[in-house]
Protein backbone atom coordinates (compact mmCIF):
# COMPACT_ATOMS: atom_id res chain seq x y z
CA UNK A 1 0.00 0.00 0.00
CA UNK A 2 1.02 3.68 -0.75
CA UNK A 3 1.56 5.96 1.87
CA UNK A 4 -0.87 8.55 1.78
CA UNK A 5 0.64 12.05 0.07
CA UNK A 6 1.72 14.63 2.97
CA UNK A 7 -1.28 17.36 2.77
CA UNK A 8 -0.51 21.00 4.59
CA UNK A 9 -2.80 23.98 4.58
CA UNK A 10 -0.63 27.33 4.54
CA UNK A 11 -3.90 29.73 3.63
CA UNK A 12 -6.71 30.71 2.75
CA UNK A 13 -7.34 32.81 0.34
CA UNK A 14 -10.28 35.30 -0.40
CA UNK A 15 -10.71 37.11 -3.86
CA UNK A 16 -11.29 40.52 -3.98
CA UNK A 17 -11.40 43.43 -7.02
CA UNK A 18 -8.04 44.60 -5.43
CA UNK A 19 -5.87 42.18 -3.45
CA UNK A 20 -3.65 44.48 -2.27
CA UNK A 21 -6.59 46.97 -0.89
CA UNK A 22 -8.17 43.77 0.99
CA UNK A 23 -4.77 42.41 2.32
CA UNK A 24 -3.64 46.05 3.31
CA UNK A 25 -6.89 45.94 6.08
CA UNK A 26 -6.46 42.07 7.70
CA UNK A 27 -2.73 43.44 7.52
CA UNK A 28 -3.56 46.36 9.86
CA UNK A 29 -6.36 44.61 11.53
CA UNK A 30 -4.23 41.46 12.77
CA UNK A 31 -1.03 42.96 12.79
CA UNK A 32 0.71 40.42 10.12
CA UNK A 33 3.74 40.49 7.82
CA UNK A 34 3.55 40.17 4.04
CA UNK A 35 5.46 37.72 3.01
CA UNK A 36 4.28 37.82 -0.73
CA UNK A 37 3.42 40.69 -3.18
CA UNK A 38 3.06 40.61 -6.86
CA UNK A 39 0.43 41.49 -9.28
CA UNK A 40 -3.12 40.30 -8.21
CA UNK A 41 -1.79 38.40 -5.26
CA UNK A 42 -0.65 39.40 -1.76
CA UNK A 43 0.10 36.17 1.18
CA UNK A 44 0.03 37.44 4.91
CA UNK A 45 1.45 35.66 8.04
CA UNK A 46 0.98 36.08 11.39
CA UNK A 47 4.07 36.54 13.97
CA UNK A 48 4.09 32.66 14.59
CA UNK A 49 4.45 31.42 11.75
CA UNK A 50 1.19 29.58 11.26
CA UNK A 51 -1.51 29.34 8.54
CA UNK A 52 -1.45 32.64 6.23
CA UNK A 53 -3.99 34.67 4.81
CA UNK A 54 -3.92 35.45 1.33
CA UNK A 55 -5.73 37.32 -1.38
CA UNK A 56 -6.38 37.53 -5.55
CA UNK A 57 -7.81 39.62 -7.34
CA UNK A 58 -10.81 38.60 -8.77
CA UNK A 59 -12.37 40.86 -11.77
CA UNK A 60 -15.40 39.52 -11.68
CA UNK A 61 -16.06 39.09 -7.77
CA UNK A 62 -19.14 39.87 -6.75
CA UNK A 63 -19.48 40.80 -2.61
CA UNK A 64 -21.22 37.93 -0.66
CA UNK A 65 -24.63 38.65 1.43
CA UNK A 66 -25.15 36.88 4.70
CA UNK A 67 -27.48 35.88 5.72
CA UNK A 68 -27.54 33.67 2.11
CA UNK A 69 -30.49 34.70 -0.41
CA UNK A 70 -31.39 32.72 -2.94
CA UNK A 71 -30.64 34.99 -5.56
CA UNK A 72 -27.02 36.57 -4.66
CA UNK A 73 -23.90 35.78 -4.36
CA UNK A 74 -23.68 33.25 -1.26
CA UNK A 75 -20.87 33.76 1.39
CA UNK A 76 -18.73 30.73 0.63
CA UNK A 77 -16.60 31.20 3.84
CA UNK A 78 -16.16 33.40 6.74
CA UNK A 79 -12.97 34.07 9.11
CA UNK A 80 -13.27 33.29 12.82
CA UNK A 81 -10.81 36.19 14.55
CA UNK A 82 -10.28 35.74 18.85
CA UNK A 83 -10.02 38.97 20.49
CA UNK A 84 -9.05 39.31 23.96
CA UNK A 85 -12.30 42.44 24.27
CA UNK A 86 -14.96 42.10 22.07
CA UNK A 87 -16.42 46.33 22.10
CA UNK A 88 -12.78 47.52 21.46
CA UNK A 89 -12.02 45.14 18.66
CA UNK A 90 -15.19 46.10 17.33
CA UNK A 91 -14.00 49.79 17.24
CA UNK A 92 -10.45 49.22 15.89
CA UNK A 93 -12.41 47.13 13.03
CA UNK A 94 -14.82 49.19 12.18
CA UNK A 95 -12.00 51.76 12.37
CA UNK A 96 -10.02 50.35 9.93
CA UNK A 97 -13.07 50.22 7.13
CA UNK A 98 -15.30 47.18 8.63
CA UNK A 99 -19.24 47.46 8.74
CA UNK A 100 -21.15 45.80 11.93
CA UNK A 101 -23.62 43.27 10.10
CA UNK A 102 -27.26 44.28 10.93
CA UNK A 103 -28.04 40.31 11.84
CA UNK A 104 -26.21 39.33 15.11
CA UNK A 105 -26.60 35.33 15.72
CA UNK A 106 -24.92 35.30 18.60
CA UNK A 107 -24.60 37.60 21.69
CA UNK A 108 -20.83 36.65 22.77
CA UNK A 109 -19.42 37.04 19.18
CA UNK A 110 -20.03 40.05 16.70
CA UNK A 111 -20.39 39.56 12.44
CA UNK A 112 -18.40 42.01 10.78
CA UNK A 113 -18.12 42.84 6.85
CA UNK A 114 -14.60 43.90 5.66
CA UNK A 115 -14.35 46.78 2.94
CA UNK A 116 -15.58 44.25 0.25
CA UNK A 117 -18.11 42.50 2.18
CA UNK A 118 -16.41 39.15 3.15
CA UNK A 119 -18.45 38.25 6.47
CA UNK A 120 -15.97 37.89 9.10
CA UNK A 121 -17.15 37.24 13.35
CA UNK A 122 -14.59 38.79 16.13
CA UNK A 123 -15.47 36.53 19.38
CA UNK A 124 -13.72 36.53 22.94
CA UNK A 125 -13.15 32.45 23.89
CA UNK A 126 -15.71 31.29 26.41
CA UNK A 127 -14.08 31.17 30.05
CA UNK A 128 -11.75 34.27 29.15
Amino acid sequence: MKPRPRFTLIATTLDAPDARELAAFYQELLGWSVRKQEQGWVELVPPDGGVGLSFQTEPLFRRPRWPSTADEQQMMTHLDIEVDDLPPAVSHAVGLGATVAEFQPQEDVRVLYDPVGHPFCLFVPTGA
